[in-house]
């Protein structure tokens, strides 16, 4: 049989984190040495954690390694005893003591496997205990007695003798000569009635790839009309796209701004979402680029963001502070006053940075306003470019471009169009038929066939308000417990909601079961951009934040809750919510929480339903 290995041996050379020296060395030495029935996972996603190696075998039991390439002739490395505490691993160079505790393998290891038995294994607490899972640490370019001098004080505080097979210490030696016995005593086990398949179901939707970190190996495919895009220029060097949710507006967006990175152009991407930045990030880097590196030589801001550094560059920091001290409305400093600021400066300061490119995603939630700010910045000869969607006007903003504004913007012809999904799920072009209708909705055309080859597992469930947060949590941890698909990964799936508020209140819930997420639910304002900034699929943590922070982005398994009252803006609001699945052909799944009592009726229509009002 063929051994499992996730992320596969093939992706190797293309993962976003090289494997180092050492942990190659130990990853042949477990491939060569251990039976097929191994699963072998590197750097999973555990909760935040991310250890090198974690190996699993139905039969036999669990095990994780931290692998450290240490040379320890660098470093003068000693362990400093303190009572009632772990012993302290220290560092000395150039004549400097210095703490490495936190970088102590053992305390590393411990970590990890307290976290397996208690959260990642729950049936493992019904009598098979810490002895399914092994704890190990492998230095593969260091002297292994030196290794077991350094460190024996750390394994007598943490390890009773007679538990030391479980967390083996191991370094060059028993790698160069074929010692699996040391390195893995477990290893050559062949069963154990401690372990069953139960207990490793349990583990591997925490251990297999996210879907986010395998898309970042793949190139972007585009059809013949985006790539057209993508690839050319206007006359006048102005174009404005428009289409659907999935038609690929983004994609094409940021190709774009690596192709002219590749030209030698010096380009900026803006958007309104700080979130988004980091999404648009992740899609650039997928677009060839023989000249560097398109996240860093790209500008990546959100439009306030920019206001702010034009401020700080032309010296008029003073001014900025100034204005949210002018008004208690900080809606009209930002839509106002602060572009207002930066138009006055630009008209006076010729030193301000200049681009060849200027992009603009999810167009339709700017203002016009904005749009005329940015072009002061692109050169005489420069290109800018504008996406929209106006279905998911959830800011109310696109009702302000009208032909006259458009015209007014530099742009002339008609609107490219990209008239097709390939996300939509039907179920969000129904909610658009219904909840959605006027001359501003985008409905595109569906791809032929995309339901069969991209199976999507669609679940609404009707609730009384009082109970939304506790079937939110319910509903998430249930996508893992019933197998919904094969390769699932916990940190795949993404909560979204409309308010930071409940939001919060999903986190603290779900935290209370163990699950550790990143979110921007934090309701200091300062406090919730700083999230939003650290906000990004690669996270090893469940995904939670707003409807309006995920706009623009896919996930492959969603859940969103839906609340308030029936009105165009939370319409929309919602309709961007059903249009945030990301479709693959291993399946994707979206829950939907609904307390709105007017959209029971549309929930009845989808596979699944459970009315689970009182």
């Amino acid at each position: 049989m063929d051994r499992i290995v996730s992320p596969p041996k093939s992706e190797f050379s293309k993962l976003r984190q090289p494997l180092t020296a050492g942990e190659m060395r130990v990853f042949k030495f477990f491939d060569n040495h251990l039976e097929p029935e191994w699963e072998i996972y590197l750097q999973p996603h555990l909760n935040g954690l991310k250890p090198d190696f974690v190996l699993l075998n139905p039969n036999v039991g669990i095990a994780v390694f931290e692998v450290k390439d240490w040379d320890l002739d660098a470093v003068s490395y000693s362990i400093e005893k303190r009572p009632n505490s772990a012993p302290k691993l220290i560092g000395r160079k150039d004549g400097k003591s210095f703490s490495m505790q936190k970088d102590n393998p053992i305390e590393k290891v411990r970590r990890y496997k307290k976290e397996l038995f208690e959260l990642y294994c729950p049936r493992l607490q019904q009598g098979a205990g810490f002895a399914v899972i092994t704890a190990g640490v492998i230095f593969p370019f260091a002297d292994e007695h030196r290794l077991k001098s350094l460190f024996e004080e750390s394994l007598q505080y943490r390890v009773s003798e007679p538990f030391r097979k479980y967390n083996p210490l191991s370094g060059k030696d028993s790698l160069t000569s074929g010692s699996l016995k040391n390195v893995f005593p477990e290893g050559n086990r062949q069963r154990s009635f401690k372990m069953n398949a139960t207990l490793a179901d349990d583990l591997r939707n925490w251990l297999v790839e996210p879907d986010s970190s395998a898309t970042q190996r793949q190139p972007i495919e585009l059809d013949t009309n985006q790539k057209s895009l993508v690839t050319s220029r206007t006359k006048s060097g102005y174009r404005r796209i428009k289409g659907a949710a999935g038609s690929g507006k983004s994609l094409v967006l940021a190709a774009r701004a690596a192709e002219l990175v590749s030209e030698g152009k010096r380009v900026l991407v803006v958007t309104y979402n700080i979130t988004l930045i980091h999404y648009l990030m992740d899609i650039a880097v997928r677009w060839p680029n023989k000249t560097g590196n398109t996240r860093k030589q790209v500008v990546w801001l959100n439009f306030h963001s920019w206001c702010r550094r034009v401020c700080e560059e032309a010296d008029y920091e003073e001014e900025y502070k100034e204005l949210w001290n002018q008004t208690e409305n900080q809606q009209k400093v930002l839509s106002e006053l602060l572009p207002g600021l930066v138009e006055r400066i630009l008209n006076t300061d010729p030193d301000i940075e200049k681009f060849d490119a200027v992009l603009v995603d999810e167009g339709q939630d700017f203002m016009p306003a904005w749009w005329s700010v940015l072009r002061k910045i692109c050169k005489s000869d420069g290109e800018m470019l504008l996406a929209a969607d106006a279905t998911q006007d959830i800011y109310e903003t696109a009702n302000s471009w009208t032909d006259e504004a458009m015209k007014g913007a530099g742009f002339t012809g008609a609107w490219a169009e990209l008239p097709v999904s390939y996300r939509l799920p039907q179920e969000a072009l129904i909610f658009a038929e219904a909840y959605l209708p006027g001359k501003d909705t985008a409905l595109p055309t569906r791809t032929q066939n995309s339901l069969e080859l991209e199976p999507a597992h669609l679940r609404w469930v009707q609730i009384d308000e009082e109970l939304a947060s506790t079937a939110c949590v319910n509903e998430t941890l249930a996508l893992f417990s019933q197998d919904t698909l094969s390769d699932m990964a916990i940190s795949d799936a993404t909560f979204l909601c409309s308010t930071r508020k409940f939001g919060f209140e999903f986190v603290k819930a779900i935290g209370s079961k163990g699950i550790k997420t990143v979110h921007t639910f934090n309701e200091n304002e300062q406090e919730s951009r700083r999230q939003k900034v650290g906000f990004y699929m690669g996270d090893a943590r469940v995904k939670a934040t707003t409807l309006h922070s995920f706009k623009g982005w896919e996930a492959r398994i969603l859940v969103v809750y839906i609340g308030g009252k029936v009105n165009r803006k939370n319409l929309a609001l919602i309709y961007a919510g059903l249009t945030r699945l990301k479709r693959s052909v291993n399946g994707s799944c979206l829950t939907v929480i609904s307390s709105i009592p007017e959209l029971a009726a549309f929930g009845k229509g989808w596979q699944s339903f459970d009315d689970q009002t009182s």
